[in-house]
């Protein structure tokens, strides 16, 4: 009789054949990046011009005006969405999970829904909202802003919670039984305890606003708000230079450096506070509403 347990190698060819089929369009635009020509069908040879290119020529991501903006704008909206959402995240998932009274299970329903709700719907929501309820609110950067921050606390509240129900109360309690007032316990025992959970949602709400597209369309304010997303949005519909492959290019390494850094030093941070490693699956299997 086989055994219905173990390892199905159609399922690994599948999973394979579509971890090929996803990453091979990404490859050939991250190939034509480096070419020498300005086509991006026809191999011409190697070189880094649309990265580093001639000045007098002004096609390439450090000398092209629009792409550097782009870039800047981009990380300039990631770093401070990441430090903002963070904290609030933080302490909404804190206050969530110790919040036992009337309406606290409406607030952590309210709480999903912009993990619930189509992109494009948050976009025009929040279009609206900036142009006819908050229109002291400028678009462009701070409209942005504020979106980005709307958009990724509650993925901030997911993860922070998830750790919460795995730590538990005890360690708090203990230290109040040793003395230490809440606000002690808190900072001294609780938040280090949080450490890994922290450094996952900073390297997530990274990923997010700086990979957000709709958003960023919808609160742009003129050539020097447009994000890297927006900017190949509206230059793929051309006949783009292989320098926005470039862009993109710098785009995703970044993204993936980001997160890379963030897993690192999860693990290592887990590692030293005590968390096993299959704790972070647990705990958000164990997530309540």
């Amino acid at each position: 009789m086989k055994n219905p347990w173990s390892r199905s190698r159609g399922l690994v060819l599948l999973t394979a054949l579509y971890v090929l089929w996803s990453l091979i369009p990404v490859a050939i635009a991250v190939r034509f990046s480096f070419n020498a020509g300005r086509s991006r069908s026809t191999w011409q040879g190697f070189s880094t011009r649309w990265y580093v290119g001639d000045p007098a020529e002004a096609a390439s991501v450090l000398y092209d005006p629009s792409l550097r903006f782009a870039l800047n704008q981009s990380l300039k909206l990631a770093l401070l969405t990441m430090l903002v959402a963070t904290p609030i995240g933080v302490a909404l998932a804190i206050g969530l999970a110790r919040w036992r009274g009337r309406g606290s299970k409406s607030s952590n329903f309210l709480m999903l829904f912009p993990l619930v709700t189509p992109e494009i719907v948050m976009g025009v929501a929040l279009f609206l909202v900036f142009d006819n309820l908050y229109d002291f609110v400028p678009f462009g950067t701070w409209a942005q802003f504020l979106g980005h921050v709307t958009f990724s606390i509650s993925f901030v509240v997911i993860i922070v919670r998830a750790r919460l129900f795995s730590i538990g109360r005890d360690y708090e309690e203990a230290a109040m039984d040793l003395g230490a007032s809440p606000g002690e316990a808190m900072r001294r025992v609780l938040l280090p305890l949080l450490s890994p959970a922290l450094l996952a949602s900073f390297a997530i709400v990274f990923a997010l606003s700086i990979d957000d597209f709709v958003i960023s369309q919808f609160l742009v304010a003129g050539a020097d708000t447009v994000t890297i997303p927006v900017k190949l949005y509206s230059g793929a519909r051309l006949a783009p230079p292989p320098s926005l492959n470039a862009l993109a290019t710098v785009l995703m390494v970044i993204t993936i450096g980001v997160v890379a850094l963030g897993g690192l030093a999860f693990k290592w941070v887990g590692k030293r506070v005590g968390q096993r490693e299959d704790s972070a699956l647990e705990t958000v299997g164990r997530f309540e509403i």
